[in-house]
């Protein structure tokens, strides 16, 4: 009974989801038409970069990349901008989920190496609202934009436009946000790192094939082909230490935001409530389902693919739902900090709400 107290404890929102999913099950019986709630791409993506990620830990590659950082950035304050940026800049680049599987990493072992553990949730919860909202300015930065962009064949061009505005605001809010930590001087512990060389290499370019596909230059399975197998022979405890609860808490959030989108009562109100405004809707839409399959499922109900587009990205930020990119940045900050999750979720949903409010406001006054 005790352990699985402890399961349930350690694996919250996977539980959550596995129960949401069973609960759908009830009004939409499984079928043909499950196989197509899987994202099998980001599946895919996941495992190949959680393992890398593991790997590249096991050689103490970010305690490396955590040095070089705190050097350069000699207070609290500019540290966590710097991570922020980062994440932001990432999340544009190879996608809002990956960059916090890159960068979260990097941010737990700055903050540990220089004694600011403290700061912890606020860098977690900043990185995460970079990385939902950094990623909203390129078709590839969010997937639910590569889905919008291909599904109404936007212009390169308008996409930017449509999503510059958002872009801009976002980048001012998070910089004045982050302008609140203290300036208190750190520095890291004189403790050097050695590399192994050819490994080091070897994962890098792991690494990149992980991003590669990302950028579809590569089929996902040749990742989960060559990754395990390179893993098997280099670091089986990389494969072993990738957070399998993790790609569950995916699989059940899949089957449930795939059936919420076949129940006919769903789909009716959805339908009169985008003819009233689909901006506002598909953000309040995101808060429930999240942002993918609210894309997915609104783009049946409107030809208003900018404010579609805008809402599904905004809203992004809010509950811990609203973006699969949040589930993980609480699984690594649960994992990480034990026993502080509580006050982790007030923070936040308190930051992720005011950044809701204040963007929908904003882009509402403007439309």
């Amino acid at each position: 009974m005790q352990t699985a107290l402890t399961f349930v404890k350690k694996n919250t929102v996977m539980v959550i989801a596995f129960f949401a999913a069973l609960i759908t099950m009830f009004f939409v019986p499984i079928d043909k038409e499950y196989i197509s709630y899987f994202d099998f791409k980001t599946l895919s993506c996941l495992f190949c970069v959680l393992a890398v990620v593991c790997a590249l830990r096991n050689i103490n590659f970010f305690y490396m990349l955590a040095g070089k950082l705190v050097a350069r950035f000699k207070t609290i304050r500019t540290a966590v901008l710097a991570l922020v940026y980062i994440t932001f800049i990432g999340s544009m680049l190879i996608a809002n989920d990956m960059a916090l599987l890159t960068f979260l990493p990097l941010g737990y072992l700055v903050l540990k190496t220089t004694n600011m553990q403290k700061h912890m949730a606020f860098t977690f919860i900043m990185q995460n609202i970079a990385a939902n909202l950094g990623g909203m300015l390129t078709p590839f930065g969010n997937p639910q934009n590569l889905y919008l962009y291909s599904r109404f064949n936007i212009p390169d061009t308008e996409f930017v436009q449509i999503m510059f505005l958002p872009f801009i605001i976002s980048v001012a809010l998070i910089t004045v946000c982050c302008l609140f930590v203290p300036g208190t001087p750190i520095k890291q512990n004189d403790e050097a790192i050695y590399l192994p060389k050819k490994r080091t290499v070897l994962l890098l370019l792991l690494f990149a094939l992980s991003i590669a596909i990302v950028f579809r230059g590569i089929p996902y399975w040749v990742g989960l082909v060559i990754i395990p197998c390179v893993l098997f022979f280099t670091d089986k405890k990389a494969l072993k230490d990738v957070d399998y609860p993790l790609l569950l808490t995916f699989v059940f959030f899949f089957i449930f935001a795939g059936n919420m989108a076949r129940i006919e009562p769903v789909k009716e109100l959805l339908s009169h409530l985008m003819q009233k405004s689909t901006l506002l809707f598909s953000v309040i839409s995101c808060q429930f389902i999240s942002n993918v399959p609210s894309a997915v499922l609104l783009s049946n109900f409107t030809t208003d693919y900018p404010s579609l587009l805008i809402g599904v990205n905004i809203g992004g930020v809010g509950t811990l739902i609203a973006s699969l990119a949040s589930l993980i940045t609480f699984r690594e900050y649960s994992k990480d900090q034990p026993g502080k999750t509580g006050s982790y979720i007030l923070k936040f949903s308190a930051l992720n709400f005011g950044f809701l409010f204040a963007l929908t406001a904003i882009e509402l006054i403007i439309i």
